[in-house]
């Protein structure tokens, strides 16, 4: 169990690029990101306004003098201080991902970034050529990956609980957006825009949460093609979706599909997995983040609760709290970023990689070519194509 005990000799020297006042996420980033002594918040650029993200940078307690008025003066003058940043949070629209990644690597920083890591599958192996070439750790905020029971699905499955898998039922589909609440919020603005948000909206912005927890799960099943349907029910957000279901064959012989909508009426999260065997089956709710549901065919449902003591070691390693007590998005995220520090900490120190599992660049480059793929399929009328 962590117990808010060091985990490295010294927190990681960290900054934000975005995050700011306004922030749907900024402040989960530095909740997760500040537990446990992990990092340590010096600097930022924080809003497109330079006098108002210096002022949301002093009321976080970050000294004037490095609160930036863009990402280029953060890296260069950071790099020039004898205490500079190590690493940094990339919180910003998807449209700016790529270039602020970029020039964060090549300034020599581990970097943090918000998904999708950026537009196309030619970006993203560049970037994984350049985080490899420079020895820099890159984590993919795919938040729920953090949680304790997605690693007692992992052990399950790993252990041959539910015999051979055949099919992964996977969705995130909300209801927030039934309406085109982007003409009158800024927040939801740049998600159904083209320039800024890339060549889709849900598909990019949810559907690849729950593909990457059965990464997590299923680390040895293999997407060899894919088929996708997208639709946008609100007229004026085409050619983006805002819903799209995605139909999966793995190597193998296993199925798959995701659902990814805004437009779930009533719903609101609606992220699910469930992984179905030939003798069992588990189904997780990130609404219900505490209860792993697991079916035997022919048994009783069992509910397994996080914390307790007949779970496998690995889903109790991060708890912060005994079972029975609510955890969810905080906890889970600071899980990711206790990880992500102790990865960044061997790369500093030259030592062989920790034994630590995070969404790093390899997630990036396959949440980006997951989402080429099937805009490619939906583009020729819902085709199978090669993934």
């Amino acid at each position: 169990m962590i117990n808010g005990s060091k985990r490295i000799d010294q927190p990681i020297r960290w900054a934000m690029v975005g995050g700011g006042a306004h922030s749907q996420i900024g402040y989960i980033h530095r909740s997760a990101a500040l537990r446990d002594h992990s990092f340590e918040l010096l600097a930022g650029a924080f809003d497109i306004d330079p006098a108002r993200g210096r002022a949301f940078g002093q009321q976080l307690g970050v000294d004037p003098d490095r609160c930036y008025p863009d990402y280029l003066s953060l890296f260069e003058q950071e790099a020039q201080r004898s205490d500079g940043i190590q690493a940094v949070s990339i919180a910003t629209p998807n449209g700016t991902h790529y270039a602020i990644t970029k020039a964060a690597l090549e300034a020599g920083l581990h970097v943090v970034c918000e998904k999708p890591l950026c537009f196309t599958l030619e970006e993203a192996e560049s970037l994984r050529a350049l985080a490899t070439a420079r020895s820099r750790i890159v984590g993919v905020t795919y938040g729920y990956a953090g949680h304790q029971l997605i690693e007692q699905a992992r052990a399950m499955i790993a252990a041959g609980e539910l015999g051979q898998v055949r099919m992964v039922h996977m969705q995130f589909a909300h209801g927030f957006h039934c309406a085109a609440e982007e003409a009158s919020n800024p927040a939801a603005k740049w998600r159904t825009d083209p320039r800024q948000a890339g060549p889709s909206y849900v598909l990019g912005d949810v559907g690849t949460h729950p593909l990457y927890l059965s990464e997590v799960m299923l680390p040895n099943l293999k997407i060899k093609r894919l088929m996708c349907s997208r639709q946008s029910f609100v007229a004026s957000r085409a050619p983006l979706e805002d819903n799209a279901y995605t139909l999966m064959e793995y190597e193998g012989g296993a199925m798959g599909m995701v659902w990814s909508s805004a437009v779930n009426a009533g719903s609101m999260h609606g992220q699910k997995i469930r992984v179905i065997g030939s003798r069992a089956s588990l189904e997780w709710w990130d609404e219900q983040p505490n209860q792993l549901r697991f079916e035997v065919q022919g048994q009783p449902a069992q509910v397994l609760e996080r914390g307790m003591n007949y779970l496998h070691p690995q889903a109790l390693h991060e708890d912060r709290i005994g079972g029975g007590h609510p955890e969810g998005l905080f906890e889970a995220w600071s899980n990711l970023y206790a990880r992500f520090a102790l990865a960044m900490d061997t790369a500093d120190r030259g030592e062989p990689q920790a034994p630590v599992r995070y969404p790093g660049i390899d997630a990036g480059v396959e949440g980006v070519r997951w989402v080429q793929r099937c805009v490619e399929s939906a583009d020729q009328d819902a085709a199978w194509v090669t993934y």
